[in-house]
C-alpha cells in the first residue's frame, strides 16, 4: 500500500512541477499583463493543488491532512480574487492588451 501511495505522490508532484514550470515560462514569454495574470493563476491553482494532494497522500488521515486541505481551500479562493484585482487595477491604469487599439476600455 505504501508503494502505491509513493507512486501517487510522485505523479502528483510531477504534475505540479510541470504546471509550475509551464506557468513560469508563460510569465516570461507572454506579451502583456492580462496574459501573465492567467499564467500566474494557473500556477497558483494547478501547481499548488497537486502539491497539496501529493502531501495529503503522504500524511494519511490526521490533523496535518486537515491543515493541508484548509490551505488548499484558502489558495483556491484567494488566487482568483488576486487575479481579478490585478486585472482591475491594470484596466484602471489604462493598460491595454497587446493588439488592442488605443481607445476607451469598458
Amino acid at each position: 500500500m505504501e508503494l502505491i501511495l509513493d507512486i501517487l505522490t510522485g505523479i502528483c508532484f510531477f504534475i505540479a512541477s510541470l504546471s509550475v514550470i509551464i506557468g513560469a515560462c508563460g510569465l516570461i514569454k507572454l506579451p502583456d499583463v492580462f496574459s501573465r495574470i492567467h499564467a500566474a493563476g494557473m500556477i497558483d491553482t494547478g501547481g499548488t493543488a497537486f502539491f497539496i494532494i501529493g502531501m495529503v497522500f503522504q500524511t494519511g488521515w490526521s490533523l496535518i491532512t486537515v491543515k493541508l486541505i484548509l490551505i488548499g481551500v484558502f489558495i483556491f479562493f484567494t488566487s482568483p480574487v488576486t487575479s481579478h484585482v490585478t486585472a482591475n487595477l491594470a484596466r484602471q491604469k489604462n493598460i491595454l492588451p497587446v493588439g488592442k487599439k488605443i481607445g476607451k476600455i469598458l
